[in-house]
């Protein structure tokens, strides 16, 4: 229905896709920097994180069947990411109020940032704008200890995508590894 919608959408209004396009950050790059709330209203930035790995996961829309299975599973492996020095990160368009929402329904217990104006998205090349409506795509950066982007996932399986996630990460890690 959503696909039939889009379709329709683009064929009445055929710029409707190339708005607001930016290219994907490159493996090796820095990862962009942002500052932005979260569901409780508290601004955070990429650099505070510095140290650790981050799970960068952009989303669609709250408390929709794709969204709600991937935020679940990454709440579910939230222990083996940690143990991995991972911390998980969720953006999406929406707002803090409904970010709060939907981690409260979902107890979520990991920041959701609100990026209303979809700077942050476009940055990461994961913005949609439909003109009518605009969506972050379903992209995951998985960026390292020293903030560049270490791997990125353009392609997601929503109920599979946390354990791809926490292979890579030890994978990487162990390639990060002085050997002895």
């Amino acid at each position: 229905m959503i696909a039939k919608l889009r379709r329709a959408l683009c064929a009445l209004l055929p710029l409707c896709a190339t708005a607001a396009v930016a290219a994907v950050p490159a493996v090796g790059t820095l990862a962009p920097d942002f500052a932005l709330p979260d569901q409780h209203g508290k601004l955070h930035s990429l650099s505070e994180w510095r140290g650790k790995w981050v799970v960068l996961y952009f989303y669609p829309k709250d408390d929709t069947p794709g969204c709600t299975t991937e935020a679940c599973t990454f709440r579910d492996d939230l222990e083996q990411l940690a143990a991995l020095e991972a911390q998980v990160v969720g953006i999406s368009v929406d707002s803090s109020a409904s970010h709060k929402a939907f981690a409260e329904k979902y107890h979520l217990p990991f920041p959701l940032l609100a990026d209303a104006k979809a700077e942050v998205a476009t940055n990461y090349g994961a913005m949609s704008d439909w003109l009518v409506m605009k969506l972050a795509k379903r992209y995951t950066f998985l960026i390292n200890p020293q903030g560049k982007i270490a791997k990125v996932y353009l392609s997601v399986d929503t109920s599979r995508h946390s354990a791809e996630i926490l292979n890579d990460l030890r994978r990487l890690r162990q390639a990060a590894r002085p050997e002895k």
